[in-house]
């Protein structure tokens, strides 16, 4: 038991580390491996959510002091995913939790390949102004509010790719600007899994506790780096994980 509280607090730090470089909230990457370490699936998948909110925002100042974030984009995907967060959140007491945990696998190491495999491509900037701008807007908002609360997390491991993708957005304002969303995400989504009787609240106390402190240093090193090399760590970091976590 004091080996697994151990593995907790160490995935926290790992996870508040890695989220404050790659612009999300963490919680998609510390389902598997807490339930690797034994956890309930459920537990696995809905007590890092509410942890991951504290580190998240601690991220999202470092990036908001820099002016590295697009204020239209946090709003529209914010409008457009918060009440599709919630839908998620309640369909997911009709669906196996190990179902969602091989399912959040394959979405990190398919989010993984299509990151790393576009990196360094020049492209030209979507305006969120113009209509299909604001269609595409909507449409990442209510796919990442769907899959976000379904899997119980924020929504940052696919908001930077579909921002990058979609919106064709930098990647330093993508980070930013998911970092906000995460933030607003994982309100509604944490109230849902909680309301179901999901979250272990003395591990997401832990976990968040841990994550914290390194949340900061990550967001730091993430506008320091290089763009383009950041974002094929990004992607060979969710390829590999993903790609891992299936066959354990």
């Amino acid at each position: 038991m004091v080996v697994q509280w151990f593995a907790i607090l160490l995935i926290g730090a790992l996870v508040g580390f890695l989220g404050g470089l790659f612009g999300k909230g963490g919680s998609s990457i510390a389902t598997p491996l807490l339930a690797l370490i034994g956890l309930p699936p459920l537990v696995a998948i809905a007590s890092p959510l509410p942890a991951t909110v504290p580190g998240t925002l601690v991220a999202y100042r470092r990036y908001r002091r820099g002016g590295v974030f697009d204020a239209q984009v946090v709003l529209w995907s914010v409008a457009f995913g918060v009440p599709s967060t919630i839908l998620g959140a309640a369909a997911s007491q009709w669906i196996s939790g190990a179902v969602l945990i091989t399912i959040t696998d394959v979405v990190l190491a398919c989010v993984g390949a299509r990151v790393l495999l576009s990196a360094g491509r020049g492209v030209e900037q979507l305006d969120p102004s113009a209509p299909h701008g604001r269609l595409r807007l909507a449409l990442v908002g209510i796919t990442v509010g769907l899959l976000a609360g379904l899997l119980a997390n924020a929504g940052g491991f696919l908001l930077v790719p579909l921002y990058l993708g979609v919106l064709k957005i930098p990647l330093r304002p993508a980070l930013g600007s998911s970092l906000a969303v995460a933030c607003a995400l994982a309100l509604p989504g944490t109230i849902v899994h909680a309301g179901l009787g999901q979250v272990n609240w003395t591990v997401a106390i832990a976990f968040g506790l841990a994550s914290i402190p390194l949340s900061g240093l990550g967001a730091r090193t993430a506008l320091r780096m290089n763009s383009v090399r950041l974002e094929r760590i990004y992607g060979a970091g969710l390829l590999v994980l993903g790609a891992v976590l299936l066959v354990v």
